[in-house]
């Protein structure tokens, strides 16, 4: 129910979205981009994945919520940090590390209190914000939404949010007046966005030696933000090739069963 409410809530801020952007002018179309993950028989690219975390983690999770994706999924079959020693991921080192670094909410304990503990893999990404009106408090007034699912929510999916994160930087134009607190971006419907521009080179070190720009971290963090939209994408694809393979072997012993069966019959 919880994901069926956020897709709702996701679909109508969309839609709210295209009528601001009819309202105050069109906005730019994505710019074009091939990631590792389009096409039917392709995979995440796993580095830029784990690279895309890291920049979540220290840029993004400050004010964004990741409500449908559990640290055991960063160990799963497909995650970022999936190791075939430890099938269960709950037992992946690295998964459990990653985890135990969030303080998160739990209890109640037996008086009836709530308490803070480390993260488990079990766990949810906690929120940065107890509830949306501290949210909207702590950002003018824009409350900023799940990326969890983003990906799946919005038009154009992750050439959108890769074109929105390297938008930044433009002259708006003369008629568009961009008020306090707002940012002037063409990638977002309307112009305005009220999330400043997150990303500058050199702004993160990459464990990898991966230099750092902007079009670096905003390609790896869409490529999390796929990821975490569609965690099993890869188990589909894999599935469906094997029944594409099943359906073509039936169709040849049918196609000989037929001409077996036939072949003796007078037509």
């Amino acid at each position: 129910m919880r994901l069926i409410r956020t897709l709702l809530i996701a679909t109508t801020g969309a839609l709210a979205a295209v009528g601001l952007a009819s309202a105050a002018g069109e906005y730019r179309k994505p710019e074009p981009h091939r990631f590792s993950f389009d096409g039917p028989f392709s995979s995440f690219d796993r580095a830029a994945v784990q690279r895309g975390f890291y920049v979540y983690t220290q840029v993004c999770a400050a004010c964004h919520s990741m409500e449908h994706l559990s640290f055991r999924h960063l160990g799963q079959r497909g995650g970022p940090f999936y190791d075939p020693n430890f099938p269960n991921p709950n037992d992946n080192p690295v998964v459990r590390a990653i985890a135990a670094e969030f303080i998160v909410e739990d209890g109640p304990d037996d008086f009836g209190e709530m308490f803070e503990r480390a993260g488990r893999p079990s766990d949810r990404f906690p929120s940065p914000y107890a509830n949306e009106q501290q949210g909207r408090a702590a950002n003018n007034g824009a409350y900023p939404p799940d990326l969890s699912i983003i990906t799946r929510a919005r038009h154009y999916g992750a050439p959108y949010i890769r074109s929105l994160m390297m938008g930044y930087g433009e002259e708006p134009p003369a008629d568009l007046t961009v008020g306090v607190g707002l940012y002037y971006n063409p990638y977002f419907p309307g112009g305005l966005i009220a999330m400043p521009p997150q990303f500058e080179d050199g702004l993160l070190e990459y464990a990898d030696g991966t230099e750092a720009t902007v079009e670096q971290m905003a390609n790896d963090v869409t490529e999390f933000f796929a990821w975490a939209s569609d965690p099993h994408m890869e188990q589909r694809k894999s599935m469906g090739l094997m029944v594409l393979l099943y359906l073509i072997i039936l169709c040849g012993l049918l196609f000989f069963t037929y001409r077996q069966v036939w072949s003796k019959v007078k037509h």
